[in-house]
């Protein structure tokens, strides 16, 4: 769910009054108040009661909580659940796939160009949800973060990165707004400083090699980055 019920549920009434949308279930990537909560005050109305809560053990309202590496269907897509504590201990992405192709949730795990703070978790627990976990979806997966972070991330990964990759998704970002579901977790291997732990140019940056180690001082970079002021 997004920032609260006031704003998404008269949309998705809407939506389901008109035919657009056949709402089978919410599903929420962690338990922040931005992601999921909104659960309780939506399901209330009489359109969503009863409609499964599928989540993290810590989201407002869950009632069903797949096990890692468990799959399901909702309606016609196949879903996976893929644990990713970190950012939260209760961080789930969502790989989904149908007919149409391959999708990913990551909540705010990972987003284009950067990932989440480690607010519950460590390091060691981001290169493993990063760079072994996520890094095995397979490459044609389209990424759908949780925000839209991308021009913030890229400001602070061409600080320590002038590679092609992060060069040219610092280009799309000053051209596009929405830079949403624009992605693949193959694009984002190669663009995401976060994903990049043996990259020799990261590891020059951060001063350290060992890939914890390098996710520990890049994320303390990121955590004190400041924007350079522009030149005039």
């Amino acid at each position: 769910m997004g920032r609260g019920e006031g704003r998404v549920a008269p949309v998705l009434k809407e939506q389901i009054k008109d035919g657009k949308i056949n709402l089978v279930a919410i599903v929420n990537t962690h338990h922040h108040w931005d992601h999921a909560g909104g659960n309780n005050k939506l399901l209330a109305y009489p359109e969503f009661k009863g409609k499964p809560v599928i989540g993290g053990k810590d989201c407002e309202g869950v009632t069903k909580t797949p096990k890692n590496g468990e799959g399901f269907t909702i309606g016609e897509i196949n879903v996976k659940a893929l644990y990713t504590p970190c950012h939260t201990q209760d961080s789930i992405c969502w790989f989904m796939e149908d007919k149409s192709g391959k999708a990913i949730f990551t909540g705010d795990t990972l987003f284009h160009g950067g990932c989440g703070r480690f607010f519950e978790g460590t390091a060691e627990e981001m290169h493993t949800a990063l760079n072994k976990t996520l890094a095995a979806v397979p490459d044609d997966t389209v990424v759908y973060p949780g925000h839209e972070y991308t021009k913030a991330n890229v400001k602070f990964a061409v600080s320590v990165s002038q590679s092609k990759a992060v060069k040219a998704l610092e280009a799309f970002a000053d051209q596009n707004k929405e830079t949403q579901g624009k992605f693949t977790i193959g694009d984002e291997k190669k663009h995401n400083v976060f994903m990049r732990m043996d990259d020799p140019e990261i590891q020059k940056a951060t001063g350290e090699t060992d890939p914890v180690e390098v996710m520990t001082k890049l994320r303390e970079l990121k955590n004190n980055f400041k924007e350079p002021l522009a030149k005039f």
